[in-house]
C-alpha cells in the first residue's frame, strides 16, 4: 500500500490574490480523498502544488509517510486525455518510459490495456477511439507509471454520464492501494469513489478545507444507495453555501 502524504501550506497568493489559506492536511495511505468546491477556489492550484507544477511557498512542506522523497513518485491524470495523435494506443500508454529513454514494459502495458477494456486496440490511433476509450487509455497510461501517489484533476468530466459511471467503476478497482487526490465538481463521483471528502470554501486570507461526513458503505458505493443519495443532496447544499 502507498504511504500517506502530509501537506502543510502557510498560505498562497497568486497575482496579488490570496488563493489558499493555512492548510494542514494528511491524505491517508491507500485512500482516495476527493476535493470539491466552487470554481476558482483553488482546488487545481492545491493539486499543482503537490505535483510540483507550482513552486511551494516559503514554509510549505510535503511529507510522505515513509520519509522518502516525493519526487518521481507522482502520476497525474487530467481532464483532457492528451494522447499524442501520431502514436498508437500502445505507444501512448508506454510514453513515460520512452520519454525517460528506458525500455517500455510492453507486456505490462498490454495487460493494463486489457484491464481498461481496450484489448485488441493496441495499434489504434487516438482519432479512431471514442472519448470514453481515450479516457480509458489515459487511465492505463497513468497506471503504467506505477506511482504510489496519483493526482486526478476532473479526469472523467469530458465524457457522457454513462461512460463516466463505467470509468468510475474501473478506476476504483485499478487505483486500489494508491494514495489518490481527486479534484471533481461532481458530488456523486466523490461519494462513489472517495474515502474522504474535503470541500474548499472561500475565506478571508484564502480558501480553507472542511471535511464532510461520508456514507457508511466503503467505496465503490452504489449510486442508488439511499445513504449516498442523501449525502449527495447534503453535499450539493454545502457546495451552494460555499460558492
Amino acid at each position: 500500500m502507498a504511504p500517506d502524504l502530509g501537506v502543510e501550506v502557510p498560505g498562497l497568493a497568486l497575482g496579488g490574490r490570496d488563493v489558499l489559506g493555512r492548510l494542514s492536511l494528511r491524505f491517508r495511505a491507500g485512500e482516495v480523498t476527493a476535493l470539491l468546491g466552487p470554481s476558482g477556489v483553488g482546488k487545481s492550484t492545491l493539486l499543482r502544488l503537490v505535483a510540483g507544477l507550482l513552486p511551494l511557498p516559503a514554509g510549505a512542506r510535503l511529507t510522505p509517510g515513509d520519509g522518502l522523497p516525493l519526487a518521481q513518485r507522482i502520476a497525474w491524470m487530467g481532464q483532457q486525455d492528451l494522447l499524442l495523435p501520431w502514436l498508437d494506443l500502445l505507444g501512448n500508454v508506454t510514453l513515460g518510459a520512452r520519454l525517460r529513454g528506458t525500455r517500455p514494459d510492453a507486456a505490462r502495458a498490454r495487460a493494463l490495456i486489457a484491464a481498461v477494456g481496450l484489448a485488441g486496440r493496441e495499434g489504434a490511433r487516438p482519432a479512431a477511439l471514442s472519448g470514453g476509450m481515450r479516457q480509458r487509455a489515459a487511465l492505463a497510461r497513468t497506471l503504467m507509471e506505477d506511482r504510489p501517489f496519483v493526482l486526478m484533476d476532473e479526469p472523467f468530466s469530458a465524457v457522457d454520464a454513462p461512460t463516466r459511471h463505467r470509468l468510475q467503476d474501473l478506476a476504483s478497482g485499478l487505483l486500489a492501494g494508491r494514495t489518490v487526490l481527486l479534484v471533481t465538481h461532481d458530488p456523486l463521483e466523490a461519494l462513489r469513489l472517495a474515502h474522504r471528502i474535503l470541500v474548499l470554501r472561500p475565506a478571508p486570507g484564502g480558501a480553507v478545507p472542511e471535511e464532510l461526513a461520508m456514507p457508511p458503505a466503503p467505496p465503490l458505493r452504489a449510486a442508488r444507495d439511499p445513504a449516498v443519495l442523501a449525502a449527495q443532496a447534503a453535499l450539493l447544499e454545502r457546495l451552494a453555501e460555499a460558492a
